[in-house]
């Protein structure tokens, strides 16, 4: 289909879609907004559609754009990192959690990293995320924890969930919130 600009939104994508069963608007922060048009919709109709809720879509382009700031400024202070600080803090907060529940690990490395927090491979080196030192203290232990745990337990299974959790109670909690900051960060 095509592009269409609307005064009070701005430049809406309409999207011919086999899957779609009916009209659906999709907002995402950094992306432009669609429509999803099934086939046997006019484009007339996908038009009135979009008129229709015109002060739904204005007040969720209020969220994302208050959102996406926030990111900006949060991916601003990322790159003011401190490289040598971080990784010795972290460092120092991975070995104070190791020694409190006996893990051993054999090499830790710190990177720039885009899609993970952290790893744990089969020898046992960890390679973390230098960017955990931007995240609040809990959501560190709780990575840094999640790492040494695998340690010993090389999977995401039941019995890993279990373990950090009998370690860390509120596991699964912190891993929800802990996503909350994957877009800001990563």
């Amino acid at each position: 289909m095509k592009t269409i600009y609307f005064e009070k939104i701005g430049n809406i994508n309409f999207i011919r879609s086999k899957r779609a069963k009916r009209l659906r608007i999709i907002l995402r922060p950094f992306k432009s907004i669609r429509v999803s048009v099934p086939y046997g919709i006019s484009q007339n109709s996908a038009k009135t559609f979009v008129l229709s809720k015109e002060d739904w879509i204005k007040k969720q382009l209020v969220k994302i754009q208050s959102y996406e700031e926030n990111v900006r400024k949060a991916q601003e202070n990322i790159e003011e990192i401190d490289f040598d600080k971080a990784s010795k803090v972290l460092k120092e907060r991975l070995i104070a959690l190791s020694v409190r529940f006996n893990f051993s690990f054999n090499r830790v490395t710190f990177r720039k990293q885009k899609t993970r927090w952290g790893s744990c491979s089969a020898k046992n080196n960890l390679s973390l995320n230098i960017k955990l030192y931007k995240l609040p203290l809990e959501l560190q232990d709780y990575v840094l924890l999640h790492e040494l745990v695998h340690t010993t337990i090389k999977n995401h299974s039941q019995h890993f969930w279990q373990e950090l959790e009998e370690l860390m109670p509120g596991a699964k909690r912190l891993d929800k919130e802990l996503k909350k900051y994957q877009l800001m960060v990563l």
